[in-house]
C-alpha cells in the first residue's frame, strides 16, 4: 500500500503522540481532577441549596420568599444530580455540558434577582462573579472531555478515530462509500454531496442552531477496496481532512471500516464546547454514522429506535427502546 498523503500522514503522527501522553483511560490525570472537583463543588453546593435555602438566599442577597426557596431547592437537586453523575461516570462529558446550561441559567436568575439596596447589589453581584468563574471551569472541563472521546488540536480543532466492522466484502463496503451521493444516506449531518469531478465533491452539512456549511474536498488518495482519503478545498468553512480504510475482517467477518478525520469547528475550542453542549459531540456522531453506515450495507435500511423514530441526533439519543426496522 502507498504511503498516505502528506497532511493525512501529519494527523496520524499527531494522533499518536497525543495518545502516548495519555493514560490508559484515555483522559490525563489533572483532567480528571478537574472534573471531580467540580463534582465535589456541586455535591457540596446543592446540600445547602436543598437543605436551607432560606439561609441560601440571604447569604446571596436575594430576597426569602416561597418563590425563590422553591427555586433555591430546584437549582440544588440539579447540582445534586450533576455532581452525582460526575463523580459516578468516568467519561462524564454529558453531565459537564449541562452544568455549563445550569450556569446560564443560574446567572439569568442572579441578573433577574438584583435588589435595590446597597447590601443587596453586592451579594448578588458577588454571587454573580462567582457563578461566572465557575462556568470558564466548566467550559474548559467540558472541552477537555473530547479528548476521551479522540483528541483536541491546540489550535482548537478535534480529530477523532472509530471503527466498525461490516459483514461485506471489502469491494462491495469500499465501493458504496465511494459513491459520495450515498453518504447523506447514512451520515446525519450531511444534507447532500454533489460529485463535481476530477476527484472533486461539494458537500452541505447542518451545523449546530439551525445553520449550515458548506465546503468543497478533493480525493487526494484513492485505493481501490482499500482506502479513500481526502481533505477540504482551500477558504472552506469547516477545514477537514482524513481518511476511511478498508480492511478484511478476521475470520470472514466481512470488512473493517476505519474512519479517522481531523477539522477545526467554527468558533474554535469555545465552539467545539458549545457544540458538544447541544448534543454534537464529534466521535458519537461518527460512531452513530457507521452504525447506520453497518445498517444499510447489511440490511438495506437504517434500523432506529423507537424512543428516536424521528432520527438519530445525539441529544436525542440518551434513552431508547428497543431497535426495530421503520415500518
Amino acid at each position: 500500500m502507498r504511503n498516505p498523503p502528506p497532511p493525512l500522514e501529519r494527523l496520524l503522527s499527531r494522533t499518536t503522540e497525543r495518545r502516548g501522553s495519555n493514560t490508559a483511560s484515555g483522559r490525563r490525570p489533572n483532567e480528571d481532577r478537574l472534573a471531580k472537583g467540580l463534582g465535589w463543588f456541586s455535591l457540596g453546593l446543592g446540600l445547602p441549596q436543598v437543605l436551607l435555602p432560606s439561609r441560601v438566599n440571604r447569604l446571596i442577597g436575594i430576597e426569602d420568599n416561597s418563590r425563590n426557596r422553591a427555586i433555591m431547592r430546584a437549582v440544588g437537586l440539579r447540582e445534586l444530580g450533576g455532581g452525582a453523575g460526575i463523580l459516578d461516570r468516568p467519561r462524564p462529558g454529558g453531565f459537564l455540558f449541562a452544568r455549563i446550561a445550569g450556569d446560564l441559567m443560574d446567572l439569568v436568575l442572579l441578573r433577574a434577582a438584583f435588589r435595590p439596596s446597597r447590601k443587596g447589589r453586592r451579594r448578588v453581584a458577588a454571587a454573580t462573579a462567582a457563578v461566572a468563574g465557575v462556568a470558564v471551569l466548566d467550559i474548559v472541563a467540558s472541552a477537555r472531555t473530547s479528548r476521551s472521546s479522540g483528541s483536541t488540536t491546540a489550535d482548537g480543532g478535534i480529530r477523532v478515530r472509530t471503527a466498525v466492522t461490516v459483514n461485506r466484502p471489502p469491494d462491495e463496503v469500499y465501493g458504496y462509500w465511494h459513491d459520495f451521493e450515498n453518504l447523506p444516506n447514512f451520515m446525519a449531518h450531511l444534507e447532500s454531496v454533489e460529485v463535481t469531478g476530477d476527484g472533486r465533491s461539494h458537500w452541505t452539512a447542518k451545523a449546530p442552531a439551525g445553520t449550515k456549511v458548506e465546503w468543497d474536498a478533493e480525493i487526494v488518495e484513492d485505493i481501490p477496496d482499500e482506502l479513500i482519503a481526502w481533505r477540504s478545498a482551500e477558504g472552506a468553512h469547516v477545514p477537514n481532512s482524513g481518511c476511511v480504510r478498508f480492511t478484511s475482517a478476521p475470520g470472514d467477518a466481512g470488512t473493517e471500516v476505519t474512519v479517522e478525520l481531523e477539522y477545526q469547528p467554527p468558533g474554535g475550542a469555545m465552539g467545539a464546547a458549545f457544540s458538544r453542549l447541544f448534543g454534537e459531540e464529534p466521535l458519537q456522531q461518527i460512531k452513530d454514522d457507521l452504525r447506520r453506515f453497518k445498517q444499510v450495507i447489511e440490511t438495506g435500511e437504517v434500523v432506529r429506535s423507537d424512543g428516536t423514530p424521528e432520527g438519530t441526533r445525539t441529544q436525542r439519543q440518551f434513552h431508547q427502546d428497543e431497535a426495530q426496522p421503520v415500518g
